[in-house]
Formats: structure tokens, C-alpha cells, sequence
């Protein structure tokens, strides 16, 4: 297992790189503690695989440093990293067992018969394939594939850092949840360092004990699964993670809080209008939005039902603001008012919470600290 520093880390794939999009990487400098549970989570083309790729010495990034405890891996390549690396489809060979599969790295290592029985055994009880250690892997269903290149990267001691790849993409949707589970159990049993790729928020967030959220080259947050619902740094990762996502609002300041459609509106992170500059915006989740005959005055537009609870599009002045309500509560019909939670309620400027700084929430994903 290895503590993970990336310091000033750019990429581009660009040979002489001059604009800002031309970075693939635009700047991390990022602490992942020896053996955490991380997702790096964003929508494709944001820089995921490429991480992927400098951490496990794929690529060597174009500026910057990797260090594993911090020993300097930048030059090294993968074969001396001791990653374990699970693709989105399962690397297995077919014409092997199960067993054979699983035994393959330590065989290539030179590892001992008596030792290669008893770690394959181990890690096929773990992954719940003991009974089929014998039976050939091509004939197995895409997630027991899976498993195998799963176990293929614990069964291995030496293993620095277990990395995956958009893992479920070929997993059936009902399996997918018990393959998130078994992981989620298996790190509380290895204690290795882990870092899951995906685009999916409810596998990142299901998984990971920190999830590290990209957008565009960049790191635009670090936090628990808690700390990126409640109290997002960036407008992405309030659109990004919670389904509706967070309202977003263009407002004016007064008297250091928002002013939307001619009102008042308190926030958590009251601020002197001159203090910043930019894009001012409030943020609030729509489920920390209710009806109250004392709040502000709203046009209901739609009301869509997704099950357990409603989602109501509503107008404030020419605002469009979503409120999430429990099955069975009552939506006025005519004259309807709402109110926000104030400690969830904040303001943003160019997109970055006011008063946080652009670092927050970036840094040390050990302990969701600032850089």
C-alpha cells in the first residue's frame, strides 16, 4: 500500500501547449492516504483517465511530479509501481480456470506452489468463487469475468494501489449494485489504497470515503459523499452530483446577502458587495427548498412524480427554481410560497462559493483539508 502525492501535476498532449484548453491537466497537487477508498468522479473528457494513466506511469505527465510514500515515481515504469489495474472489460484468459487466472501474477513472479495455493484460496472465498476455482473463465458471465481481474489484483502482496476503470460498464444494472457492495466490503477487509474511475455518481459515491470531482482539466473539489451534497465549492459539483440538481440563480448583493427578483434572501456565506467580483449566483439544492405561507412568492410551472417524492418547477420572478417535496405533501394550487434553508444557501462567484477560495476542498483527500 503507498500514500499517493501528485505535486504540480500538468499534462497536455499538445507538443508545445499555449492556450488553457490545450491542457488536458490544468494543475493538482493532491495527497491520497495510504489506504483510502477514492473515486475520481466527472463527465467524460474531464481528465480521468489521463490521471489514471500518469498515476499507474502510463504516462509520463509533462510537468509535475508522482510520488508513491513519498518516493519519487514519476520516471519509474508500471512494472515497478506495483499497480493492479481493473479495465472497464475484464483482461482474463479464457483458455485458463478460474484458479489458473487468479494464480497468474504470483506465477509470473516466481512465488512459491505452497504460497500460490493458499492466496488463491483466500481470494477466491473473498470474491465468493471457490466453487468454481476449476472451471474455465470463458465460460463465466461478464460480471464473474470481472471478479476474476478483480482478485487477480488483490491476490498480489505487493500491490501499491488497486485502480479501476469504469469497472460496471459491461455489468448487467442488477448486478451492478452487488459488485459496488462486494468492493466496498472488500476494501474494509484489504485496507489497500483504491481509486475507482467512473462517470457515475452513485457508484462514486456508494464506493468512495472521498470522492475527487473534475470537471475540465481541474480538481474542483475533494470531499465525503456528505460534503459535496451539502456543501459544494463549485456550481459543477452542485449540477453534477444530486438528481435534480442544485438550483443555480444569477443575484445581486445587498447588505451582504442575495437579491433575487426584488428580494431578500439570507445565506450562509453572507459578503460585502464590493468584496467580489464576477459572476454572482446563489446555490441551493432543491431539497433543502419547502413551501411555507411566510416565504417568497413562486409560480408553480410542472410537477413531475419520481416515486418516493416530487419534483416542482417553480418561477421565481423570471427564475426558474426546482423544490423537492415527499410523496403525499401538499402542494398549494394557487398562491405558493417558498422557503430556503438558509445554512444550505450560498453564494458564488464565477462559480467558486464566495469565501472559500478556489483551493477549498482540494488537497489532502486523507482529510478533505485545503491545500
Amino acid at each position: 500500500m503507498a500514500k499517493i502525492t501528485l505535486s504540480d501535476l500538468r499534462h497536455s498532449y499538445a507538443a508545445r501547449p499555449i492556450r488553457d484548453d490545450d491542457w488536458a491537466l490544468k494543475h493538482l497537487d493532491v495527497e491520497w492516504r495510504d489506504g483510502g477508498a477514492y473515486a475520481l468522479l466527472g463527465p467524460s473528457g474531464c481528465g480521468k483517465t489521463t490521471l489514471l494513466n500518469i498515476i499507474s506511469g502510463l504516462l509520463r505527465p509533462s510537468h509535475g511530479r508522482v510520488l508513491f510514500d513519498d518516493r519519487d515515481v514519476t520516471d519509474l515504469p508500471p512494472d515497478q509501481r506495483h499497480i493492479a489495474q481493473v479495465f472497464q472489460f475484464p483482461v482474463i484468459y479464457d483458455t485458463m480456470t478460474v484458479g489458473q487466472n487468479l494464480a497468474f501474477p504470483l506465477r509470473n513472479r516466481g512465488v512459491d506452489e505452497a504460497t500460490v495455493k493458499a492466496r488463491v484460496a483466500e481470494i477466491g472465498e473473498m470474491l465468493e468463487l471457490s466453487g468454481m476455482l476449476d472451471k474455465r473463465a470463458k465460460n463465466l458471465t461478464a460480471d464473474g469475468k470481472q471478479k476474476i481481474s478483480l482478485g487477480r489484483g488483490l491476490v498480489r502482496e505487493d500491490v501499491n494501489v488497486i485502480m479501476f476503470d469504469e469497472p460496471l460498464t459491461v455489468i448487467d444494472p442488477h448486478l451492478k449494485w452487488q459488485l459496488r457492495s462486494k468492493l466496498k466490503e472488500l476494501h474494509q477487509r484489504v485496507r489497500r489504497t483504491m481509486i475507482y474511475v467512473t462517470h457515475d455518481q452513485t457508484e462514486a459515491l456508494t464506493f468512495a470515503d472521498q470522492v475527487v470531482v473534475m470537471n475540465m482539466g481541474e480538481v474542483v473539489q475533494i470531499g465525503t459523499p456528505v460534503d459535496l451534497f451539502e456543501r459544494p465549492q463549485h456550481t459543477f459539483v452542485g449540477h453534477f452530483i444530486g438528481s435534480p440538481g442544485m438550483n443555480v440563480v444569477p443575484c445581486g448583493i445587498a447588505g451582504g446577502q442575495a437579491t433575487v427578483a426584488g428580494h431578500t434572501i439570507p445565506v450562509a456565506n453572507p459578503v460585502a458587495a464590493g468584496d467580489v467580483r464576477g459572476r454572482i449566483e446563489m446555490g441551493v439544492r432543491p431539497e433543502f427548498i419547502a413551501f411555507d405561507p411566510g416565504g417568497l412568492p413562486v409560480d408553480i410551472v410542472k410537477v413531475s412524480d419520481a416515486g418516493r417524492f416530487r419534483i416542482v418547477d417553480t418561477r421565481l420572478g423570471d427564475h426558474s427554481v426546482k423544490v423537492l417535496v415527499d410523496e403525499g405533501t401538499e402542494i398549494p394550487a394557487d398562491g405558493a410560497r417558498i422557503v430556503l434553508r438558509t445554512d444550505n444557501t450560498r453564494l458564488y462567484a464565477d462559480g467558486w462559493m464566495i469565501g472559500a477560495g478556489r483551493d477549498a476542498g482540494r488537497g489532502d483527500a486523507g482529510q478533505g483539508d485545503v491545500a
